[in-house]
């Protein structure tokens, strides 16, 4: 996400590399860089505007003090308006005092809207809530039937009545949550292909009927400059309390992100990350902030892997890597594991400075390159994949066919796989300082 945001951003703040001061003349051409940069990022002209002149401001009224240079320090205050331009800090769901909690959802038509439906009620449940999906788009049959589907494949209930008006069904839904214990009701709205009064009409009169809590406006990241103004078009006649960004790991610009609570007055509150069930999260200004600077975003990659391993299986893998015993079946499980966790392209931009060498190795990173791997693994026998050391010739010969790889890939995949025990164990046991040279043998 935000790659070419990214690649511009650390093109104009390399003018201030090598200077001694931070002067006028140096300001003032990095900072129509800036500008350039987010303009080419979709991000609102107004904002990118008042981002720049703030920028500016700070960077000449700030004196260079002790061992900061001056590209550090506009690193710095790049990164701190950033923050401030997206919110600053998370904007947590407000839960009602007496449940249930009512969250209306509404958005255009493919924005995603409905699967974010799905994806906030199982989010809730995980912390202990107990939702309710409510089908309120009786104009597209199809939205129901998704809903429903989806909601079977979480195991959530979904309300919905036949032969009844959106505002009855959302009104009903009320009833029946507190019938049966459900302290959280989310409603899916219709979401129609352009903004048009009729649709207007039904979601505010929905929003009379229910007194919603929260009501979120669901947009596609991917669109730029029209989702905001969309938001703003529904933040008019709804009073949104917080808007959604899905398709975010897509080859979005990242004006969207960067223009909304400037442009709305609305903070974004979560982003839709994929299209798994599981592929959403809460949105951090300072984090995404971070990750536009290639600084990384470590916090949220170790909240993906506690979220996707097993406490207990993890100790026990612990054990196993203790005592030499790391097998080609664990390694199997690490895979899933990686792999649930979302894009690895994602995943490597989360760690600080790898977008970077990344695109200077030009190389293309995505989960197709675990399908060899994978196929090399599940041609070895049982007693293979727990002993690696007793595959000889024949036996690399004979998997090598079984996976449709050449016998120097499963050479390099054996290797690698050595490599990357003693990694482990020399991690588990604490032996950091050989870490480094082990991990440089198996990059090779």
């Amino acid at each position: 996400m935000f790659e070419s945001l990214q690649e511009k951003l650390e093109f104009s703040l390399k003018k201030f590399r090598g200077q001694a001061t931070i002067t006028a003349e140096n300001t003032e051409e990095a900072m129509q860089d800036i500008r350039r940069a987010l303009l080419d990022a979709d991000v609102n002209y107004q904002v990118a505007k008042e981002f720049v002149e703030t920028v500016k401001q700070k960077a000449l009224g700030t004196e260079v003090k002790g061992k900061l240079t001056p590209d550090q320090l506009i690193v710095k205050l790049v990164h701190e308006e950033l923050k401030e331009t997206m919110g600053n800090k998370n904007s947590e769901l407000h839960f009602a005092s007496h449940p249930p909690t009512i969250i209306l959802v509404a958005g255009l038509q493919g924005s995603g809207k409905t699967t974010f439906c799905a994806k906030l009620a199982k989010n809730l449940r995980k912390k202990g809530r107990q939702p309710l999906l409510v089908a309120c788009d009786i104009h597209r049959p199809a939205a129901i039937l998704q809903l429903k589907q989806l909601g079977e494949q979480i195991k959530i209930p979904v309300f919905s009545e036949e032969n009844k008006t959106a505002v009855d069904i959302s009104s009903n839904s009320i009833s029946y949550a507190k019938k049966f214990a459900r302290d959280v009701i989310i409603v899916d709205t219709a979401g129609r292909l352009t903004i048009d009064e009729e649709m207007m009409k039904e979601v505010e009169d929905i929003a009379k009927a229910i007194n919603p809590t929260e009501t979120l406006f669901v947009c596609d990241a991917m669109i730029g400059q029209d989702a905001v103004n969309t938001a703003k078009a529904f933040n008019d006649s709804l009073s949104l309390t917080g808007v959604v960004l899905t398709k975010l790991d897509g080859d979005t610009r990242g004006g969207a992100a960067l223009s909304v609570l400037k442009v709305v007055g609305k903070p974004i509150k979560f982003v839709g990350i994929g299209e798994k069930v599981d592929d959403i999260e809460p949105f951090h200004p300072e984090r995404i902030a971070s990750r536009i600077l290639g600084m990384g975003d470590i916090l949220t990659l170790v909240e993906r892997a506690e979220r996707e391993m097993d406490e207990k299986k993890a100790s026990e893998l612990e054990e196993k890597i203790k005592k030499n015993q790391y097998t080609f079946d664990d390694f199997l499980d690490h895979i899933d594991t990686i792999k649930k966790m979302g894009s690895i392209r994602d995943l490597v931009g989360m760690i600080p400075g790898m977008d970077k060498v990344m695109r200077n190795s030009k190389a293309e990173i995505d989960n197709s390159a675990f399908v060899k791997v994978e196929a090399i693994i599940h041609s070895m026998t049982k007693k293979e994949r727990t002993n690696p050391k007793i595959i000889n010739g024949s036996r690399r010969q004979r998997i090598a066919r079984g996976s449709g790889s050449s016998i120097q890939e499963v050479n390099k995949l054996l290797k690698q796989f050595e490599e990357m025990q003693k990694i482990m164990k020399n991690v588990a046991l604490g032996k950091k300082s050989r870490i480094f040279q082990s991990f440089q043998r198996m990059m090779g």
